[in-house]
């Protein structure tokens, strides 16, 4: 799922992590997850760009997967170990964030496909294909992501300045 627009302070909203926008991805990890697994994501992974955010996964199975286009070139493919699919929901979006966080509860990524960006979905979009979105979506991305804020709403609170002795303008 590929967002373009000319919405300069959308795009920022949608892409900063500081806004925490949920993204849902569908990975194509190396082996089978374990329970054990997912509650580590679910819970946080610690990478070395720091704690990632609790993010929300399922395992998914092969008939939600059917639809996805073929990938080329194909994934490297080896007998022995078996492929699956899970769906993980983050709201951080760290560099790369989703494969390190496969990786470091054992599951190598193998393919990353975004499938939703808020509540807008890549669900009904044919592959190769685009569409523009409808007021409603644009609306709602908005409202996700805080864009409809005012200026002063939007400010972060910022701590007074701390005195630092005598000022200039004093007599």
């Amino acid at each position: 799922l590929l967002l373009l627009t000319d919405d300069k302070q959308l795009q920022h909203r949608l892409s900063d992590p500081r806004y925490k926008v949920p993204k849902t991805y569908w990975a194509q990890v190396e082996g089978l997850p374990t329970e054990e697994a997912l509650a580590r994501l679910r819970q946080g992974v610690q990478l070395k760009d720091g704690l990632t955010l609790p993010a929300e996964v399922r395992a998914l199975d092969e008939a939600t997967t059917a639809d996805l286009w073929p990938r080329t070139p194909p994934i490297r493919y080896r007998a022995s170990i078996p492929t699956s699919w899970v769906e993980l929901t983050i709201s951080q979006g760290m560099n790369r964030q989703v494969r390190k966080m496969c990786a470091a509860v054992g599951l190598p990524c193998l393919r990353l496909v975004r499938v939703a960006l808020g509540e807008l979905l890549l669900s009904p979009l044919a592959p190769g294909t685009w569409r523009e979105l409808t007021t409603e979506e644009v609306a709602t991305l908005r409202q996700t992501a805080g864009a409809g804020e005012s200026a002063a709403a939007r400010k972060l609170p910022r701590p007074a300045p701390a005195y630092k002795g005598r000022s200039r303008f004093s007599s």
